[in-house]
């Protein structure tokens, strides 16, 4: 048994603050709340957590990603690069050294972001999906917007403050199932099992979901982060079948204490199962260490339980391969 490492109290603060709970909960009518005993349980009995680098491609350079159109690259984490019909989207982007408000303290990355933020092209609309720091880096938020100052911002609902108090514009806050429509692209906020906070004191003030973005051909869907549930049905039943879905499958260790929150590689093909997915891509993993899973274990997990079930079309990627869409 290994002794507490008080370093990683920051856990507290952002994956299991308890405190004062907002008025959002999931659709379950359950908001996800973990006691203080159960974190020290988890770290009481922690193992060494296996750290190894992933590769990374530099696939993206042989394009010239402004005139190259439909494509999809993931940069790494939860963040897409995505390009279609001359419309370029980026989903939660998080650019920087932490996935923390600190600059010294909180989880490092293992990577560096696939594609620099200094190269990628202008961005038309930035997705996010909730406002945890792995999801929601408001430093890489602020060079993207200083880039290019008509960039369109798609929030949950109750995280506008965030982006005003950077002087930020063009923000739109959804609550779910609300849609706009930009350049012939239609985006819809839907629910996941999850939640926010941001410190000790806001969990759950502010929403938390998944991106649906409709075009006239196709959709592309981006999962956000989510424990398993029957949303993902729902999605499907109201929006359609996506063509392309970006489904998290790594933090998910140990179970007993992620599960609600974060599903685990074979969940995550039940999510593409449930979507009806033609094409899954995994993500949310090989970027940061905040569970206690080793680094390639998603990775690898999801491919041996794919081994026994071929029933999906899914990958597990390396950040900075482009994937041109269909």
């Amino acid at each position: 048994m290994r002794p507490f490492n008080f370093k990683k109290l920051y856990l507290f603060i952002f994956l299991i603050p308890v405190f004062a709970l907002g008025d959002y909960k999931n659709t379950n009518g359950k908001a996800i709340k973990k006691p203080l005993k159960d974190l020290l349980k988890w770290q009481l009995n922690k193992t060494e957590t296996n750290i190894e680098i992933i590769d990374i491609s530099d696939d993206w350079k042989n394009f010239d990603l402004t005139i190259h159109d439909n494509y999809f690259i993931w940069i790494g984490h939860s963040t897409f690069l995505i390009k279609k019909n001359g419309i370029t989207i980026l989903s939660d982007p998080v650019f920087s050294d932490r996935a923390s408000p600190l600059k010294n303290f909180g989880p490092k990355r293992l990577i560096p972001p696939a594609i620099p933020i200094q190269s990628l092209p202008t961005i038309d609309i930035v997705t996010i999906s909730h406002n945890h720091y792995d999801h929601l880096d408001i430093e890489s938020i602020k060079k993207i917007y200083k880039k290019n100052t008509d960039t369109i911002f798609l929030i949950p609902m109750g995280d506008k403050d965030i982006f005003d108090n950077a002087n930020i514009q063009n923000t739109y806050e959804f609550i779910w199932w609300d849609t706009i429509n930009i350049s012939g692209l239609e985006f819809t906020f839907t629910p996941v099992q999850h939640w926010s906070a941001r410190g000790i004191f806001d969990r759950n003030d502010s929403l938390w979901g998944g991106w649906f973005i409709k075009d006239k051909d196709y959709s592309i869907y981006h999962a956000g982060d989510s424990g398993y549930s029957n949303d993902f049905k729902a999605t499907k039943a109201k929006l359609g079948f996506p063509k392309y879905a970006f489904i998290p499958i790594g933090a998910y260790d140990p179970e007993w204490f992620m599960s609600e929150s974060h599903v685990n590689p074979e969940e995550a093909v039940m999510i593409a199962k449930d979507l009806n997915a033609t094409y899954s891509y995994g993500m949310h993993w090989g970027t940061f260490t905040l569970t206690s899973e080793d680094t390639i274990e998603p990775k690898t997990r999801l491919e041996s339980y794919l081994d026994k079930d071929n029933s999906t079309n899914f990958k597990a990627i390396s950040p900075g391969k482009l994937i041109d869409l269909e």
